[in-house]
């Protein structure tokens, strides 16, 4: 009885197939499905391919990076800072000697040694209750000396970026040596005394240099080292001035006439009073020595 109710279960079935093929929409209905898988086959197929080289071009791209890493836009500059732990605790003692400024502000920058005025190239720093501190480097650069002067003490220099040079003198002792790579804010000795600055006490001289050519800290400190770069000093300007002062102290060649000395007469060989012009060339000498001192601070050695 079971097998009778499978074979006409079968049956119907198989009457089913034949009619549901005999429909004309059938056949149409199945060549579209089975073109449709085809395209979606081939469009999965080729995003695959897409994508992995894709993956390929990155890795690649990625590898080509790393060999030839891009230098970075937006480098990090350091800010020029005071070459102290806290600048709060120091003031200036000396200042820059600037060829702009007043007389009474040249005349407060210039240091008196072995009978000579000298135009301060930096500027020293003390502490106010006079006792001694620890000096930092100013800025990360490479020390390039670090020696006793017998005249200036203890001196370390360091090679910066961009040309730039800062100079500290005057220290008591020195904590570096040269090649070395210090840090910004890094302690490289203790401020002390020189016999080139006696009347600044305990202090340290404090230079910043660019291409060779001392700048007054000041005008750069909490500013960025590039703007040593972008607002540089006109040298050219600069000499022009330092030359026409030069003009101006130098003794005239020819002496102007007087009522006592007449330019048509000569003195007598018997006269041995001073002539005009003996006085103006010993008061013009007198002001070279004093209004044109040699700009040798820091720079003076045994």
């Amino acid at each position: 009885m079971v097998a009778e109710v499978m074979n006409m279960r079968e049956e119907q079935k198989q009457s089913s197939l034949k009619r549901l093929f005999r429909k004309r929409w059938v056949f149409p209905a199945i060549y579209l499905s089975s073109a449709a898988l085809i395209v979606a086959g081939a469009l999965w197929f080729q995003l695959g391919k897409e994508e992995n080289t894709g993956r390929d071009n990155v890795a690649k791209n990625g590898t080509a990076q790393q060999e030839n890493p891009a230098v970075p836009v937006n480098e990090t500059v350091e800010t020029i800072a005071m070459p102290v732990l806290d600048p709060n605790a120091v003031q200036v003692k000396t200042p820059f000697y600037d060829d702009k400024a007043s007389e009474a502000e040249q005349e407060a920058a210039l240091v008196f040694y072995d009978h000579t005025y000298h135009p301060n190239q930096g500027i020293d720093l003390v502490r106010q209750d006079g006792k001694t501190f620890d000096v930092t480097a100013s800025l990360s650069g490479t020390v390039t000396k670090a020696e006793k002067d017998p005249i200036l003490g203890y001196v370390v220099e360091i090679n910066h970026e961009q040309g730039v040079t800062t100079v500290y003198q005057s220290l008591a002792d020195v904590k570096v040596e040269a090649g070395d790579t210090v840090k910004q804010g890094e302690v490289i000795g203790k401020a002390g005394q020189s016999e080139f600055n006696k009347e600044a006490g305990i202090h340290v001289h404090f230079e910043i240099r660019k291409d060779g050519r001392a700048v007054n800290p000041i005008d750069y400190v909490d500013k960025p080292l590039t703007a040593l770069t972008d607002k540089a000093a006109d040298k050219t300007g600069t000499d022009r001035a330092a030359t026409s002062k030069e003009k101006e102290l130098m003794p005239s060649d020819e002496t102007a006439p007087t009522d006592e000395n007449p330019a048509n007469e000569q003195p007598s060989a018997d006269d041995h009073s001073t002539t005009p012009s003996d006085n103006n060339q010993d008061e013009n000498n007198d002001a070279s020595s004093y209004k044109t001192p040699d700009a040798s601070i820091g720079m003076a050695r045994a």
